[in-house]
């Protein structure tokens, strides 16, 4: 409750209908002197945010220890004392990509092969070795890198041999799109509409990065990146759509019910895979390597929280329960696999 002063006049000034009290029985505004101090405007800014920060940590809570609650108590109209739904994804969602790409995802590792003259680094396997030990990684991880620096040196000899192969779609037959786009015209080329889509992007990008692959793959990861929380944003109505077919004798469960119950889930999903890759950035360190095995364990601990939460939310045996999981996670295979390519075809056509 604010500390302004109430009016006198009875009726609101958000809506003006007639007030009976301190707040508007239409639209919940309250009756208050609009003139307001810094120190009211500073005060109800800080009550906001505690308000809000109040809100997510206790449905956090609940989003974690309790699979399903938070889905089950919104259906039932028990929703004042939690974070809204969509309100909650989208912060979370924003702490996740935020914290994952600024430093889980961050390149730390020690770069072999220089970019700008595609020279490798003088320093031969042994001294990598240890470097590495006294960087307390151990053997196992040892292993891998002393490969990948062998790898990235053939790699590196090999540039311009790569260079000289073929386009992927061989438009190095054709001296330029001109030429290209004049024999189709006349007929003497018969590429189908997506063939053709996929030719004249690969002219835009040899045009715009030339024979340099590293910046067309760089730069088609930037993409990649930019336009995951989006897709990610776009399969929560299909997502939801699966769930309405498996339970669409469950009258009880509309659409947005459904939505509600992958919101929750995908907030989940959110917070576990930002501790797996944490956790698998300090597995990286001796002594550490056990870490690997906690993740798999955390993997699983998804699919087990999801039957978790249907089995609360739906209210169903557990045999039921497990076979829709099983009849879900199949068609999630169709769904992110075109999620994926979707993803793939909007990060090249935005290149």
């Amino acid at each position: 409750m604010s500390h302004l002063k109430q009016r006198k006049e009875k009726y609101c000034l958000n809506c003006n209908a007639i007030t009976h009290g301190r707040y508007c029985s239409v639209c919940g505004q309250e009756n208050l002197e609009p003139q307001e101090t810094i120190g009211h405007l500073i005060r109800h800014t800080f009550n906001d945010i505690t308000h809000f920060d109040g809100k997510f940590f206790f449905s956090l809570k609940y989003i974690v220890s309790k699979p399903g609650f938070l889905s089950s108590e919104y259906i039932a109209g028990r929703r004042k004392a939690y974070l809204d739904p969509i309100r909650f994804y989208l912060f979370t969602s924003f702490l996740f990509f935020l914290i994952l790409f600024s430093f889980v995802l961050s390149n730390k590792d020690v770069n072999f092969v220089d970019n700008k003259n595609n020279s490798f680094s003088k320093k031969d396997s042994l001294e990598l070795i240890k470097e590495l030990k006294e960087e307390g990684i151990d053997t196992f991880r040892i292993k891998n890198k002393v490969k990948n620096y062998i790898d990235s040196i053939v790699m590196a000899e090999n540039i311009d041999t790569v260079k000289k192969k073929n386009t992927l779609l061989h438009i190095d037959k054709f001296r330029n799109k001109k030429e290209y786009d004049s024999l189709y015209n006349i007929g003497k080329i018969n590429d189908g509409f997506i063939k053709r889509i996929l030719i004249l992007k690969e002219f835009q990008l040899q045009e715009k990065y030339g024979d340099n692959k590293e910046k067309q793959l760089d730069a088609l990861k930037e993409n990649i990146i930019h336009y995951i929380p989006q897709v990610l944003f776009l399969s929560l109505p299909f997502f939801a759509l699966l769930l309405k077919l498996l339970y669409f004798r469950r009258k009880k469960y509309y659409y947005v019910a459904h939505i509600i119950f992958t919101l929750h889930f995908y907030i989940f999903v959110y917070i576990q895979v930002l501790l797996i890759s944490i956790l698998g950035k300090f597995a990286n360190f001796k002594y550490l390597s056990w870490l690997f095995d906690l993740n798999i364990i955390l993997g699983f601990g998804i699919i087990y929280y999801l039957y978790r939460a249907m089995r609360v939310f739906y209210e169903q045996s557990r045999g039921m329960t497990i076979l829709k999981i099983l009849i879900l996670s199949f068609a999630l295979i169709f769904l992110f696999a075109f999620f994926m390519l979707l993803l793939f075809g909007i990060s090249l056509y935005k290149m």
